[in-house]
């Protein structure tokens, strides 16, 4: 072997051990380092999200790392479900750390709760924090009477988890619970009602490294100047879920899932369209049932619906399905009471002119399939040419679409090898006319 390939076989041995050796070694110093999982709580709190953030304590309690941070940015959600989220925060043994981030975000309603149930909160700047008034499972308000009783616990609520930060933190608690108050980020730090204002994340790791803060009963001072932040992701299961609880998809599922229905009970036999519907639809039911939805809005897109199957059946040269298109408008725009679960207006406009369109499109077939001249059964004869092939005095033999039928002339008589004009059939006697020159049905 020469002394070129020797070297060149050293240094391809010599990138293989590397390549060996350096991810052990690169293990090594991330197990040695203090670790800082983080979780991304974005959009509603649906059950997708209390399960996600319920296994980051769980991973985060096994591996023992620093902290676990939430980064939050939700217009709140099930009072239940945030409930049993924060039951599992308090009773946590890893440090929870709750940061409302990033600029822009909300730590609204059940967010606010979320937020003062971390061992340490923190909000970047540009955020809010609070209007934590409850509502009625359809975004509606509530009666007086159930809503001073659940007003009283949500009250009782809050201050538990607020009250170690002082009276001025307890007193806008409150507020946020009965007067809907929200506070920015700077006045959320001036009221106690968090820890830091920090820019990023890392930045909030060094500024509470060295903090004092209780967990599961015991004093514990956080080490987080040089924690690794680490991401715990979502499981694809509670990602899918998680996504079709947004609005504005539950609202496309649920057009979808009306229309192929719709389109399966008008074309029987072929199933797929009915399935697809069937499956949007029961996926939007989930959304709806995790989000305050205003059912008169469902109702009002039902009835558009309705409105463009009856201008199917019973033609009103579009009246229907105008009014159809205006139920669907208004439908969408009343869904969600709440602006912060609003559909998109440029999604309602684009789907209301789609379906309007597509409607109007069948509606015109309809009307031309009725006005259509009938092309099977006897019917179908009247008005075709067809050609003499015997003398028509008054009767006698023509040549129809390849076949030979009886024929009797009203008016002139008709010569062979002139065309005639079917005028109507008892049995297999055709009676005919000499043909004009006005256009008919070739034989």
């Amino acid at each position: 072997m020469s002394m070129a390939r020797r070297m060149r076989f050293g240094i391809y041995l010599l990138f293989i051990l590397l390549s060996l050796v350096l991810p052990l070694f690169a293990a090594e110093a991330q197990e040695g380092a203090r670790l800082a999982y983080v979780v991304n709580a974005e959009g509603p709190v649906t059950p997708s999200i209390q399960s996600y953030i319920r296994r980051a304590i769980e991973q985060a309690e096994a591996d023992g790392v620093e902290v676990l941070v939430i980064r939050l940015d939700t217009p709140g959600g099930s009072v239940d479900l945030t409930k049993d989220i924060i039951q599992r925060m308090v009773a946590a043994r890893t440090p929870i750390v709750v940061y409302v981030a990033p600029s822009g975000a909300h730590a609204a309603s059940a967010g606010t709760f979320i937020t003062l149930a971390g061992h340490v909160a923190a909000m970047a700047p540009g955020t809010s924090i609070g209007a934590a008034s409850p509502v009625g499972m359809g975004g509606e308000a509530l009666t007086d009477t159930l809503k001073s009783k659940v007003e009283n616990i949500l009250v009782a609520d809050i201050e538990g988890l607020v009250r170690r930060r002082g009276d001025k933190a307890l007193e806008w608690a409150r507020a946020a619970v009965r007067e809907a108050e929200a506070a920015s980020a700077e006045q959320a730090l001036e009221l106690g009602l968090i820890d830091y204002i920090a820019p990023d994340l890392p930045a909030l790791l060094r500024d509470m490294d060295g903090k004092e803060v209780t967990v599961a009963g015991q004093k514990r001072t956080l080490r987080t100047a040089d924690a690794v932040p680490q991401e715990i992701p979502m499981t694809f299961v509670e990602n899918f879920l998680h996504v079709i609880a947004n609005p504005n998809i539950a609202f496309i599922l649920m057009i979808i899932g009306v229309n192929g229905i719709l389109f399966e009970l008008s074309n029987p036999g072929g199933y797929i369209a009915g399935i697809v519907g069937v499956i949007c639809l029961l996926l939007a039911l989930y959304a709806f049932g995790t989000l305050p939805v205003n059912y008169t809005g469902i109702l009002f897109i039902v009835l558009a619906f309705i409105l463009f199957i009856a201008d199917i059946k019973a033609p009103t040269h579009g009246i229907l399905s105008a009014l159809g298109v205006a139920s669907l408008v208004f439908g969408a725009f009343v869904l969600f009471e709440s602006p912060l679960f609003a559909v998109s207006r440029t999604l309602i406009v684009g789907i209301a002119l789609f379906t309007g369109l597509f409607f109007a499109f069948v509606v015109a077939k309809a009307v031309h399939i009725q006005t259509r001249r009938t092309v099977t059964g006897r019917e179908a004869l009247i008005g075709a040419l067809a050609e003499a092939r015997t003398d028509l005095n008054p009767q006698g033999k023509v040549f129809l679409k390849g076949e030979y039928w009886d024929a009797v002339v009203r008016g002139a008589p008709v010569r062979k090898g002139e065309r005639v004009r079917i005028l109507s059939r008892e049995g297999f006697l055709l009676t005919v006319e000499k043909a004009d020159d006005r256009p008919g049905k070739e034989a």
